[in-house]
C-alpha cells in the first residue's frame, strides 16, 4: 500500500465540512507511515462513480474541441501579472535583505493577496494571506519577515482537500530555511517534478551539466544537517513509472519531540521544456499521495521555479480530490487556474520574462496535459470501480 493508514476523508463533500479544528489537531499529530508498495485503489461509492462519470464526459468534450483550450490558455496568459504589478504586490521578496533568497527574480510571492479580474489585477488589504511565513527564521533582520519563496496554493478550506505549498527549489543557503517550512507546517509529503542534473552535448560534443536541483534531501546520505535541523532516510525505493520514493524523518537536534514523517517523491523523468509522453507517472504521485488526510498538513510541490510543473499538478491533483467530493465546479480549468495565480504568480506557465509566442506554446502544452491527466486518472478511477462491483 502507498500508506499503513487510509482515512476515508475522499467519501463525501457534507461530512467534511463538519471537521472541527480538534480533529484537525489531532490528525497532524497522529503518527503516520508510509510504504513503497504499490499504491491501493480508491473503492467509489455510488455518488463518487456518478461524479466521476459526469467529469470524464465534461472534460471528454472539452479535449476534443483543442481550439477551445487554446482559447482558455490565451484568456490565462492576457491576464497573468506583469512585471510592474511585482513591485506593489512582491515587497517583501524585492526587499535587499531577502532578494538572494529568490532563484528567478521574476517568480516572488505575493505580500498582498490578489484577486485576477478579466482585465486587471486588484490588490486587496489582507497582507501575507498566501505567503509562507517562518517563524522563527533563521534571518532574524527584523525586514526579513520570516521569508521564503514559497506561496500557500487552495480552492476550499475543506478538509476532504489537500492545501498546498508551492515553492522554488531551495538555493544552498535556503536548504534550512526550506526544512524549518516542512516542520514547522507539519508537511507530510514533498513532490519534487525535477531531476538534480541535467546532461547537455555542447558543439564539440562534450558534455556538461547543468545543476537543476540542489540536493537539499542529501540522496548519497542516510543522515544530513541543516543548521539546527537533522533529516534521516529511513528507505528509498523506485517505482516502474520513474519515481524515485523516500521516507524521511525531519526534527530538531534538540528536540525530545517524535521526528516528523515525511514521504518524498521525486519524479525527474518530467522535461523542464514540455511535458511527459504520458501521464502514468504524475498519475502515481496523485494515487500514492490519495490515503494522506489533508488534515495532517499541506502538500509542498517544487520543480524549478515553482510554477510551470507545479501548477500543472497542484491543477490535476487538486481537479481530481473535488470531483471525488462532488465539487462539479472543478471542471471549469480556468477558474482553478485563474485562483491558484491569484496565490502565485504564474502557475501553470513560466516566467514572465519569456518569450511570449515559445511561452504560448510551451505552456499551452502543460494546460493541456491538465485536461489529459484528469481525462485519465477518472476513466482509471471509473474502469477500477466497475471491475469492483462485477468481482
Amino acid at each position: 500500500m502507498a500508506a499503513a493508514s487510509a482515512g476515508n476523508h475522499l467519501s463525501s463533500s457534507s461530512s467534511s465540512s463538519s471537521s472541527s479544528s480538534s480533529s484537525a489537531a489531532a490528525a497532524a499529530n497522529k503518527p503516520f507511515n508510509f510504504s513503497p508498495d504499490s499504491p491501493t485503489q480508491l473503492h467509489l461509492s455510488p455518488d463518487q462513480l456518478r461524479h466521476c462519470t459526469d467529469a470524464l464526459r465534461a472534460f471528454k468534450d472539452k479535449l476534443q474541441t483543442p481550439q477551445e483550450i487554446r482559447k482558455e490558455f490565451h484568456s490565462l496568459q492576457s491576464n497573468r501579472t506583469r512585471v510592474l504589478d511585482m513591485k506593489s504586490s512582491c515587497s517583501v521578496a524585492l526587499d535587499n535583505v531577502n532578494y538572494s533568497k529568490n532563484r528567478y527574480t521574476d517568480v516572488l510571492p505575493y505580500s498582498l493577496a490578489h484577486l485576477v479580474g478579466h482585465n486587471h489585477i486588484e490588490l486587496i488589504a489582507s497582507v501575507d494571506r498566501n505567503r509562507v511565513v517562518l517563524n522563527p527564521c533563521n534571518d532574524y533582520r527584523a525586514s526579513a519577515r520570516g521569508y521564503i519563496n514559497a506561496s500557500f496554493i487552495e480552492t476550499s478550506s475543506s478538509g476532504s482537500i489537500s492545501r498546498f505549498i508551492a515553492t522554488q527549489e531551495p538555493l544552498p543557503h535556503t536548504f534550512e530555511d526550506f526544512w524549518e517550512m516542512i516542520i514547522q507546517y507539519r508537511c507530510p509529503v514533498i513532490v519534487v517534478l525535477t531531476r538534480l542534473v541535467d546532461n547537455h552535448n555542447g558543439l564539440n560534443r562534450m558534455e556538461f551539466k547543468t545543476v537543476k536541483c540542489g540536493d537539499y534531501f542529501q540522496t548519497e546520505d542516510v543522515h544530513g544537517e541543516f543548521g539546527n535541523i537533522c533529516i534521516a532516510t529511513k528507505w528509498i525505493s523506485s517505482t516502474d513509472t520513474n519515481l524515485v520514493l523516500r521516507h524521511m524523518e525531519v526534527n530538531y537536534k534538540e528536540s525530545e519531540e517524535p521526528p516528523l514523517s515525511v514521504l518524498h517523491i521525486q519524479y525527474p523523468g518530467w522535461p523542464d521544456q514540455g511535458v511527459p509522453k504520458n501521464t502514468h507517472s504524475v498519475r502515481e504521485i496523485l494515487k500514492r499521495t490519495y490515503n494522506v488526510p489533508p488534515t495532517l498538513g499541506p502538500i509542498v510541490v517544487h520543480c524549478s521555479a515553482g510554477i510551470g510543473r507545479t501548477g500543472t499538478y497542484c491543477t490535476i491533483h487538486n481537479t481530481i480530490q473535488r470531483v471525488l467530493v462532488g465539487d462539479m465546479s472543478a471542471v471549469d480549468l480556468v477558474k482553478t487556474v485563474t485562483l491558484f495565480r491569484s496565490q502565485r504568480m504564474g502557475m501553470v506557465q513560466t516566467a514572465v520574462n519569456l518569450l511570449l509566442i515559445w511561452c504560448f506554446i510551451f505552456f499551452n502544452e502543460q494546460y493541456r496535459f491538465c485536461y489529459e491527466a484528469i481525462v485519465d486518472e477518472l476513466e482509471d478511477l471509473i474502469s477500477e470501480s466497475t471491475r469492483q462491483m462485477v468481482i
